[in-house]
């Protein structure tokens, strides 16, 4: 073997080595996040809908009014900011939202939630001090939502679509506290 295969094969090896120790030791990226990524999707006819989010579980610890206080500003799952995306132009109970991307953020109180379809995206749901990066200047859509009480705990937090009534409605459910946003597609004139 030649004097520069040797160096390079070394040289090679050290840095995988050390990437390695640093992903090990430092970013741990060996193992499973603790609020993995998840999308879930809706399509009927033309309408496709889709949320994308983080999955945070409930382990043990108390959810709503404690781990997630009340009365502030969530960024409604965990890590990146929660997206939703339409196809279509939408009305979120009465209120208008046109075709395109959203983050989602809500103010979980006992009985009712605030929510917010906000038109800025933003690639982290917190800043470094821990507070939602939501800019209020963007919410294109502000709702409130009477919460219901599940009988059953949901572990892992899970956004999904309800159309079992023939209505639309984007769900949220955490720990036993679960809300529903109703969606209304706007159908085109000709």
């Amino acid at each position: 073997m030649n004097y520069f295969l040797k160096r390079l094969l070394i040289g090679l090896f050290l840095i995988a080595a050390g990437l390695f120790c640093y992903s090990y030791f430092v970013e741990n990226i060996f193992s499973p996040r603790l609020s993995p990524q998840d999308a879930v999707s809706f399509q009927m006819n033309d309408l496709k809908l889709e949320v994308k989010y983080n999955r945070p579980s409930k382990r043990e610890r108390e959810v709503f009014g404690a781990l997630v206080p009340y009365n502030e500003v969530w960024r409604t799952g965990a890590n990146e900011a929660t997206v939703f995306i339409t196809n279509q132009d939408l009305m979120i109970d009465g209120i208008f939202l046109p075709q395109g991307s959203y983050t989602l953020w809500t103010v979980p109180n006992e009985e009712l939630w605030q929510v917010f379809f906000n038109n800025k995206m933003y690639p982290w749901g917190v800043n470094e001090a821990m507070e939602p990066m939501r800019e209020p200047q963007f919410d294109i859509v502000d709702i409130h939502v009477p919460v219901s009480h599940l009988d059953n705990e949901v572990e892992q937090f899970t956004i999904g679509f309800d159309n079992t009534t023939g209505n639309i409605f984007l769900t949220m459910a955490w720990d036993t506290t679960k809300i529903a946003i109703p969606i209304e597609v706007l159908k085109l004139t000709q």
